[in-house]
């Protein structure tokens, strides 16, 4: 006769099972989610940013855990908590990543107080109204039928199960019931849910999150019946989203160094410029979230409130048309210096990973990006030579996930843009990369910086505070003004002809200084056209295309 499975202890296994089982439920859900994600925004992506979030959070957790050497004591459920929650703090991804991520600090406050509990449920049902409590402070304006909602009828649920004297996984168990009921109930409460005939897609997270979390204190698996709306039971329209409203643009994300009334600050200032605003964190570092037409304002308020980065910029417009029931083929996510750039490689309907001077983008996050993209294809733009190899790891990962991914070797923006301006999403895969290809490979690419210290370069010796001017990554003109040095770079790059320069100019250069250049190239290149941008904060003072 099998034995009744008997309850773990709350220590940092059980967190680390937790994590794992977590991971494995939101894979295994991450594709219906994504099928019935119609709130905030139908952009098909909450089960993908769950999942992402989670795996974040597992892998900080592994570290904290795998640093111990033999002979030292274990590590203690307070130190597993932290790194579980840190880690979802670093790498949240959307609205309803933000908000788990909320949801495990909230559990972590709690938890990780010393010593370890002797009686852990009810500090368990603590740590989850801690959790709800802290997500609904983090969202600027809550909506109920959300995953907000769900999390506080979980909170509930376990309060009650303590109040019976119940250990841990009673709690648990509560939480998760708790959590299914109130899910289903998530239609009746948000019109757009109604409209569509689903639930709540961050809800059906919590509930896995939290099934993972009953399994991992008693043992046991929970129901293989899926939560309703999990694997998309309930009827939908044909076009389930067909009255979301559009909303802004864009989506904005970064992480955040700044002080508590800084942010506080911050809140309101990004609460009028867009909305799903969900700012989480503290102890110096927040992670933000906001959509916005605007999104170098939204980054531009960021640097006022402290030092942002990993800065990430998303349009919706492959989404939403997605969401329509236009379904996208390919996709473009390319590597850019920049906000402007951002918004432009928004525009031309690309995904844009924003790279600060000095900092190279991990490859988890050019395969979240391609991951977000959520198209069959995806062509690949590193935008600098230094990423080709980070570029070529996460078309490596993302073909393992069924993706077909092409790198095109663009080592600088304007590669990039040249490269944007003929793709083709009708043409075959091929096709279209090859002319991709070729676009950049026929654009030359040019830029200035500001020599920081006294150095020998290709055109001999600089001094700290000369203008350089790299010509295909080689420094060609050292200058002591930016125009004179520009002009120089122009007139070396189009000795060899050209048809059309494109100018960005970087954010503390003035406007003059592009309508100079081209009257320059007007006076001695009449069959020249040039165009100019604005590359935005981080972007170098110039950058130069002559295709």
């Amino acid at each position: 006769m099998p034995h009744e499975p008997q309850p773990h202890t709350l220590d940092a296994e059980a967190v680390r099972t937790w994590s794992s089982l977590a991971v494995a439920a939101l894979g295994r859900a991450r594709e219906d989610i994504d099928a019935i994600n119609v709130y905030p925004v139908a952009d098909a992506d909450t089960g993908t940013n769950l999942l992402l979030t989670a795996e974040s959070a597992g892998r900080a957790l592994d570290e904290a855990l795998g640093d111990v050497t033999e002979g030292t004591p274990p590590t203690s459920l307070a130190r597993a908590v932290r790194a579980y929650a840190h880690g979802a703090l670093t790498g949240a991804r959307g609205n309803s990543g933000t908000i788990l991520a909320q949801l495990l600090r909230g559990v972590a406050d709690v938890l990780g107080e010393e010593p370890a509990p002797r009686e852990p449920g009810p500090l368990l049902a603590r740590a989850l109204t801690r959790a709800a409590e802290s997500a609904y402070a983090a969202v600027a304006h809550p909506v109920e039928g959300t995953m907000l909602t769900v999390a506080a009828a979980a909170a509930r649920a376990g309060r009650t199960a303590e109040a019976a004297a119940g250990n841990a996984a009673d709690v648990a168990r509560a939480a998760y019931d708790g959590a299914r009921a109130a899910l289903a109930e998530t239609p009746g409460q948000l019109a757009a849910l109604g409209r569509a005939g689903v639930v709540d897609a961050g809800g059906c997270g919590v509930v896995a999150v939290l099934g993972a979390l009953w399994q991992a204190l008693s043992g046991q698996e929970p129901a293989a019946e899926p939560v309703r709306g999990r694997a998309v039971p309930v009827p939908q329209p044909p076009e389930p989203c067909a009255h979301a409203q559009e909303g802004p643009g864009y989506e904005v994300i970064y992480l955040l160094e700044a002080s508590d009334e800084s942010v506080a600050t911050l809140r309101t200032r990004l609460d009028g410029l867009g909305d799903s605003l969900v700012v989480i964190g503290g102890d110096g570092l927040w992670n933000v979230h906001v959509h916005v037409d605007d999104p170098g304002a939204a980054v531009e308020a960021g640097v006022v409130a402290g030092r942002p980065y990993r800065i990430r910029i998303t349009h919706f417009g492959d989404e939403r048309r997605r969401a329509r029931g236009e379904r996208v083929q390919r996709a473009v996510v390319a590597v850019v210096p920049g906000e402007g750039l951002a918004g432009l490689c928004g525009e031309a309907g690309a995904t844009a990973v924003l790279a600060r001077p000095g900092e190279v983008p991990a490859a988890a996050e050019l395969l979240d990006a391609v991951r977000r993209a959520h198209a069959r294809e995806v062509v690949l733009l590193p935008g600098a030579a230094e990423l080709r190899a980070v570029a070529a790891a996460a078309a490596e990962q993302a073909r393992a996930d069924g993706v077909r991914v092409a790198v095109v070797p663009t080592r600088s923006a304007v590669q990039g843009l040249a490269a944007l301006a003929v793709h083709d999403p009708d043409a075959t895969f091929d096709e279209d990369v090859v002319a991709m290809t070729a676009a950049a490979g026929a654009t030359r690419y040019g830029e200035l910086a500001v020599a920081e210290s006294r150095s020998f370069t290709s055109a001999g010796i600089c001094q700290a505070g000369d203008v350089l001017g790299l010509i295909d990554g080689d420094v060609a003109v050292i200058g002591t003004a930016l125009a004179e040095t520009a002009e120089a770079v122009l007139e070396r790059m189009l000795g060899s002809g050209g048809e059309l320069v494109t100018l960005v100019l970087g954010p503390e250069v003035p406007d003059a200084l592009a309508e100079r250049l081209e009257a320059y190239v007007q006076h001695g290149h009449l069959a020249v056209d040039t165009v100019t941008y604005r590359g935005g904060r981080y972007c170098a003072p110039l950058l130069i295309g002559v295709e």
